[in-house]
């Protein structure tokens, strides 16, 4: 999830797999140690088979902290669209991750109300999609905590944003949320039975982390044990796997080609605020870093800006890459950087509109989150309940 949780199934999409089948999954029965490495499956590959015809699940979500901005509509929130047409979806806001590091008590409730209106106005069709906050459905919490009792310290202190983040905050100035989220994060993936999860390149490790939970407590406590409890036995979690989109699942920044684009980088410059006016739109891409280099080019390992500027293009244009290439290949930074901005701006435009109206409703909104709360916590709770019989609690 962007920090998004960062879930899916099918009817029409098709999917490429790399790495170890599933079936691998089955012979691994050693609780202590880690799953095999996941399958990869990719949104918009042609050549592999169709999925099943019964839809499974997708769950992902953002945080409410700072501006939706284009890596976060690019990379994520715009393929929900495309994924609630085929499967079932739940999105939601990550307001518990929020919290990890210092914040703003007085901003978070807006934030957390203007994401959910991002989400809506989007795209994002709440006749295909629930829509909640994460904090309304308490399994969440409960979840981490049963899963803590199985989850050892040292993968939670190998985890490389958690080494990053709190050498930022001081080392032991920082707090034991920084060290378990990703628990909850695995909470978030493993409460609602998920089949795949939407995630960027740099979430895979929260990935692996759910992963390998959720095989560690199949083993403890699932099978013929959760059986003799009186459950019905097998696996307790299910084991998701990722589904990374082949284009725009990394947006980087306006600043800088090698990093990504981000809420907390200090510099307002280095990204797009989807609510940004046209003005600042233009102004941000008339300023942002390019190259020297002659022509304009994809993938070419010297030139990150250029090849993050022309795939922000392609997406936003909806043109294919060689469509692209074709019409930009000659054109010098003066002349494409208009060309973006005209089509970043025609692009947000209608999410803008759609955002105002539905800000204006509060109570529409309200009832939106309420319902959607609602219909994912009948999920959570048979999850819960699962997990709690398999574990011996008296319930």
């Amino acid at each position: 999830m962007a920090h998004a949780t960062s879930l899916i199934l099918s009817s029409s999409s098709r999917f490429s797999r790399i790495g170890y089948s599933t079936r691998f999954l089955r012979h691994h029965t050693n609780p202590l140690l880690p799953v095999p490495r996941f399958r990869c499956y990719c949104s918009s590959d042609e050549s592999s088979p169709s999925p099943p015809s019964v839809k499974k699940r997708v769950v992902s979500g953002v945080q409410p902290t700072g501006s939706i901005h284009l890596g976060n509509y690019l990379g994520a929130i715009k393929n929900w669209v495309t994924l609630q047409d085929t499967y079932e979806t739940l999105f939601f806001i990550v307001d518990l991750h929020a919290i990890t590091l210092p914040y703003d008590v007085q901003e978070l409730r807006k934030a957390t109300r203007d994401t959910a209106a991002l989400y809506l106005a989007c795209g994002v069709d709440i006749s295909k999609a629930s829509v909640f906050v994460q904090s309304h459905v308490r399994a969440h919490v409960e979840l981490m905590w049963l899963l803590s009792s199985s989850t050892p310290i040292g993968w939670l202190q190998k985890m490389t944003q958690f080494k990053e983040k709190s050498r930022k905050e001081g080392g032991e100035n920082a707090s034991v949320s920084l060290l378990t989220y990703p628990v909850l994060m695995a909470a978030d993936i493993l409460l609602y039975k998920s089949d795949f999860v939407p995630v960027g390149e740099d979430q895979k490790q929260h990935l692996e982390l759910a992963r390998d939970l959720a095989q560690r407590v199949n083993n403890l406590y699932g099978g013929r044990k959760w059986k003799k409890l009186g459950g019905r036995g097998g696996s307790i979690f299910k084991i998701p796997e990722p589904l990374i989109p082949q284009v725009g699942a990394r947006v980087m920044s306006l600043t800088d080609g090698l990093s990504k684009m981000s809420k907390s980088a200090p510099s307002d410059q280095s990204r797009i605020n989807l609510l940004d006016s046209k003005d600042l739109i233009a102004d941000k891409i008339k300023r942002c870093k390019t190259d020297s280099f002659v022509g304009l080019e994809f993938d070419n390992a010297e030139r990150p800006e250029c090849n993050n500027l022309l795939s922000v293009y392609q997406i936003v244009s909806g043109k294919t890459k060689e469509e692209v290439m074709e019409e930009c290949k000659d054109m010098s930074w003066g002349t494409f950087k208009p060309l973006l901005a005209d089509a970043v701006i025609e692009h947000l435009s209608p999410i803008q509109v759609r955002y105002q109206e539905i800000t204006a409703e509060s109570a529409y909104l309200d009832k939106v989150l309420s319902e959607g709360a609602d219909r994912a916590t009948e999920i959570a709770e048979s999850t819960i309940h699962n997990l709690k019989q398999a574990m011996g609690f008296y319930i």
